[in-house]
């Protein structure tokens, strides 16, 4: 495995190379990822929406700010993910602001789809879900991984599914209000356990 993450490592990107390589597919009409379609460069689009806003509005709390910042450990976060996913548009400027916090966290990004050996070594229930968040020591051994949504919102997806069988528009519309609601709290109360 650890060759699996070095090989990702040496082609991943930083937030704002992220951010750009995004906005410059949707420029020309694609998203993200080998699948292209109408609806994934949709979802794309309001993806970009949600956060150019959450990367003006997330604030990190002062208790999470302290704790992080008064973290020793190198790491590095290494994140697998798509510009079409909701989860990593509502999630990912909160883990970038916390990363901002100490300089010892290196955040990095990767795409799933061009890293699918990555994506099988760390499955969600046997899928391929994220956002997912790979937390490395200095010496590049996975301490911790998160994702590919926050435990609350995890609790809510498994419940829904037990009781309708799958996730249907009306729950992906109770999830982003969720979300905004929520304002990053959970996935950087979620987050804060990788510096224990």
């Amino acid at each position: 495995m650890k060759n699996i993450i070095e090989n990702s490592l040496q082609k991943a990107i930083s937030y704002n190379e992220y951010r750009s390589l995004v906005s410059s597919l949707i420029k020309e009409g694609k998203s993200t990822g080998e699948v292209q379609s109408e609806d994934l460069l949709n979802y794309s689009i309001l993806n970009d929406k949600r956060m150019n806003r959450l990367d003006k509005t997330i604030k990190i709390s002062d208790d999470a700010k302290i704790k992080v910042q008064d973290s020793e450990k190198e790491q590095t976060w290494l994140v697998l993910t798509e510009g079409w996913c909701g989860d990593a548009a509502q999630n990912i400027p909160v883990i970038h602001k916390l990363a901002e916090e100490n300089s010892k966290i290196n955040l990095k990004f990767v795409l799933r789809d061009e890293n699918p050996e990555l994506m099988d070594e760390f499955l969600t229930n046997g899928g391929r879900a994220i956002p997912k968040l790979i937390a490395l020591d200095k010496d590049k051994n996975v301490i911790g991984t998160w994702g590919p949504r926050p435990s609350e919102a995890t609790s809510m997806v498994k419940d829904y599914k037990e009781k309708n069988g799958k996730l249907d528009a009306e729950f992906k519309k109770d999830l982003q209000i969720w979300y905004n609601k929520n304002k990053g709290r959970n996935t950087e109360e979620d987050l804060l356990s990788l510096f224990n």
